[in-house]
């Protein structure tokens, strides 16, 4: 089945053609982050705006590259969770070339693409894992044990992991987006002896929390201001330590909770060479194995929705024709899981 994907839930539009039976794959991607970094975050009014300039382009160019609309059977795009306007976009631009070329159309949950990811590379898990999903509006702990059946062990409770790298790095007076760039400076020193919290490792449950983390960041910088380049680097390598500190305990449990040998890590903050690398240890300790989606995964891609989307299409999905709504916020865990 070849099925064209579109991504637009935040600020990347992604635009994809897989073909699901040979895996050959052909995808474009488009970051707003220039747009978006003189105002210090995502803006939802000028995302929209892009998505609509950008997306029928990268679309039309793709398709000419991949024998044209009509060898496509199918279009998928996310549905949701992310920004109203930008997701209305994707579903617009999927339904009405539906519409046109009388082909089927399905709406994709955006997470589950993330999850989904390193399916793409040539090394992939078995079901079943515990996947640790991290981005910029998520953090969760998801018990996986086949497509559509999705069990969250634990989530955060106020800002994102990402969210709380980026607010953090904004704080040291980096620019927009903050985490690369806050994981870079922590690079550049090799130890500190700050210390910085682990929130929530003391108490039972897979839940997060972060925001407490990014006050005592403040806190921190407050009073050791004024701040020279080396303090700067000291507080984002102890920011950085605590946080994947805690997704290493909390990642432990759900493995030993479920049982499971197998850890799949996707999501923006998956790409952090520090997590990667903690994480792979982890596995290494506990005998099982962690999968990474490639670089070019783990932020939003069409790729990975073509691929959600396809699986879901082969076993026979589709939307009904009167869909029309997007979902800005949808659980995994109400997904249905594909035919058996």
């Amino acid at each position: 089945m070849k099925v064209l994907g579109i991504e637009s839930s935040c600020d990347e539009t992604g635009i994809a053609v897989l073909d699901t039976e040979t895996g050959e794959l052909k995808q474009r991607l488009y970051s707003q982050i220039e747009a978006h970094r003189e105002y210090g975050g995502v803006v939802p009014e000028l995302a929209s705006r892009d998505h609509v300039a950008k997306a029928a382009p990268m679309i039309t160019q793709l398709l000419d590259e991949t024998g044209g609309a009509e060898t496509l059977d199918g279009i998928v795009y996310t549905r949701g969770p992310g920004l109203m306007g930008a997701l209305m976009v994707g579903a617009s631009i999927a339904r009405a070339m539906g519409w046109a070329l009388q082909k089927p159309v399905l709406g994709v949950h955006h997470m589950e693409g993330h999850l989904l990811a390193p399916m793409l590379s040539d090394e992939r898990p078995e079901f079943p894992f515990v996947a640790l999903l991290v981005s910029g509006g998520h953090t969760m702990l998801v018990d996986v044990e086949a497509v559509g059946r999705y069990k969250i062990l634990g989530e955060s409770l106020d800002d994102a992991v990402g969210e709380a790298f980026d607010k953090t790095a904004k704080l040291l007076g980096l620019p927009y987006p903050g985490g690369p760039e806050l994981a870079a400076m922590a690079a550049t020193v090799a130890r500190t002896e700050l210390k910085f919290p682990r929130p929530m490792i003391d108490r039972p449950g897979l839940d997060f929390s972060f925001s407490g983390l990014k006050t005592f960041a403040l806190n921190t910088i407050n009073r050791l201001s004024p701040l020279d380049d080396q303090k700067k680097a000291e507080i984002a390598l102890a920011f950085e330590q605590a946080v994947v500190d805690t997704l290493r305990i909390k990642c432990k449990r759900a493995l030993e909770l479920t049982g499971y040998k197998s850890l799949v890590v996707a999501g923006g903050v998956g790409a952090n060479q520090r997590l990667r690398a903690v994480l792979q240890n982890l596995l290494v300790d506990l005998q099982g194995r962690v999968y990474f989606p490639a670089l070019e995964y783990c932020t939003d891609n069409g790729a990975m929705i073509a691929y959600a989307g396809g699986l879901r299409m082969a076993a026979g999905l589709r939307d009904d024709e009167q869909v029309c709504d997007v979902l800005p916020r949808w659980s995994l865990e109400t997904l249905a899981p594909l035919p058996a």
